[in-house]
């Protein structure tokens, strides 16, 4: 089955000036709830606004990744720059990490000694971020599905709606039965939740930074595909990666038949079909070697 890459494709200044309109907002956000959680004695709305602007800072680099991706393949770069996204997507993930484990020991330090809490800030800028979060992250759903970078920024904006939907919850709380201790165990909530969605994406990331093979992409189908084709006799040294999200990349050594030599460019020709035909790898670097002078007892994957 051909490895389907499928995505949205949004206009290029079109999902540029998504990014910017996102960036205002929740840059304005921010300000906004810092000082109503310090009018207010509310950490878990300090804790939201932290999250805003770590997504705000994400916009920022996200728009930045975007615009440098764009520049042609050079001297210094030859592969390009659309690896900047994958870069980005990285530190944004574990802005997310950093600032869950440092919101946990603030609302643990809250629990404490819970503080005075003025539930009508509470309950007011909750939703006014609300709306905010929900609008941003419908800005970014339907490019997040063709890039990495841009799901990152999606998943913090999910991720501030839903706190924003609890700070709520607690201001309420917090206005009919003085229940003090509700921020600081919101807090510690919206922490978890935001480190349970960083850990789950950043894992593709790293994976993609580290060179791995592309999900989806079954190694030994692929192998067995391209020594099937007529004429090769063995597959080795297989490399598999990911040039960028979407671009997944071979590079492998292949033995021919020694009666198939003089058919070198049909089977190189046919070869490449089967794989763009087959499992969509439209790149491709191959070395052939000839069956009398091949190496000797080669690993499969790598250089062994």
């Amino acid at each position: 089955m051909p490895h389907d890459h499928g995505h949205a494709h949004i206009d290029a200044k079109s999902g540029d000036r998504r990014v910017s309109i996102a960036i205002w907002a929740n840059g304005i956000l921010t300000v906004a709830q810092i000082v109503g959680g310090i009018i207010a004695g509310s950490l878990a709305l300090i804790a939201d606004a932290l999250h805003n602007f770590s997504d705000m800072a994400s916009l920022v680099i996200a728009f930045g990744a975007r615009k440098i991706s764009r520049r042609p393949a050079d001297a210094r770069m030859t592969f390009g720059y659309g690896r900047i996204e994958i870069v980005a997507a990285l530190i944004n993930y574990t802005t997310l990490i950093v600032i869950g484990l440092y919101l946990i020991y603030e609302g643990g330090m809250r629990f404490i000694d819970p503080p005075e809490v003025k539930g009508w800030w509470v309950v007011w800028l909750g939703g006014i971020a609300l709306v905010v979060d929900t609008a941003t992250a419908l800005l970014t759903y339907s490019m997040q599905k063709g890039s990495v970078n841009i799901r990152a920024l999606f998943v913090h904006n999910l991720s501030d709606a839903l706190a924003s939907v609890a700070v709520i919850v607690g201001g309420a709380l917090i206005l009919l039965y003085d229940i003090r201790w509700v921020d600081p165990a919101i807090t510690i909530g919206i922490a978890v939740y935001i480190l349970y969605l960083a850990f789950s994406e950043i894992g593709g990331t790293i994976r993609t930074l580290m060179l791995g093979s592309p999900p989806g992409i079954d190694t030994d189908a692929v192998i067995a595909a391209v020594a099937e084709v007529d004429g090769v006799a063995d597959v080795h040294h297989v490399h598999f990666w990911q040039m960028e999200e979407h671009q997944a990349a071979l590079d492998t050594h292949v033995v021919i038949e020694k009666a198939a030599w003089g058919r070198l460019e049909q089977i190189k020709r046919a070869i490449k079909d089967v794989l763009e035909g087959q499992f969509g790898i439209r790149h491709s670097t191959l070395e052939f070697e000839h069956s009398d002078h091949a190496h000797q007892d080669a690993e499969v994957y790598g250089h062994g």
